[in-house]
């Protein structure tokens, strides 16, 4: 069993804001499955999916993105799934927007939801997709940044890379992080327009 991690803010001022993209792979990740989720459990919303045959807990921690930990450490006990088995979705202002990178291990990167769940897992060697959101223009604070909301022209790609990293997520899972890697890493995975 794996546990997918879409991390996120709980309110819905922060639906459309780039901080959110793990919550909206999670949420497409639902909506292929036909299991939305809905279901509040140990601080987080869940749902008991299947990828392809693969059993999958997803959920979207409901303690805000800097205390994403708890709840996180709290399914993967309550499932007994390894941390090798859990699969972090989250913004990352290193990669360029609309690039995904499949990580394992390492550390927070200054990701305070990644940082929190680092310390609370004790472990750091769970699954990470990086969905890339760019560096902010200069003279923007990078907290303000990831909490902005997508500016129109990336909306206009939004969609397709949402798909794109919820693909990630499933080859993950069915094939595997080492496979996942090698295709989802690749220098030429095609990028979108810039914004």
């Amino acid at each position: 069993m794996h546990l997918v991690l879409g991390l996120g803010n709980p309110e819905r001022k922060y639906d459309r804001t780039r901080h959110n993209v793990g919550f909206r792979v999670a949420d497409r990740l639902a909506a292929r499955c036909g299991d939305p989720l809905d279901r509040s459990q140990l601080g987080a919303l869940i749902g008991k999916v299947r990828l392809r045959d693969r059993e999958v807990v997803l959920a979207k921690p409901q303690s805000y993105m800097n205390l994403s930990g708890q709840p996180a450490v709290s399914l993967r006990g309550y499932y007994k799934v390894a941390t090798s088995d859990v699969v972090a979705i989250h913004d990352d202002m290193d990669i360029p927007f609309g690039q995904v990178r499949i990580k394992v291990g390492g550390g927070h990167g200054g990701h305070n939801g990644l940082r929190d769940l680092n310390a609370r897992f004790g472990d750091p060697g769970y699954v990470r997709v990086r969905f890339g959101v760019s560096r902010p223009p200069p003279g923007w604070d990078p907290a303000d940044y990831v909490l902005s909301a997508w500016t129109k022209a990336e909306e206009a790609e939004l969609d397709a890379l949402i798909d794109h990293a919820a693909d990630a997520v499933e080859a993950i899972v069915v094939d595997g992080a080492a496979a996942a890697m090698n295709r989802f890493n690749a220098k030429t995975q095609p990028a979108p327009k810039a914004p």
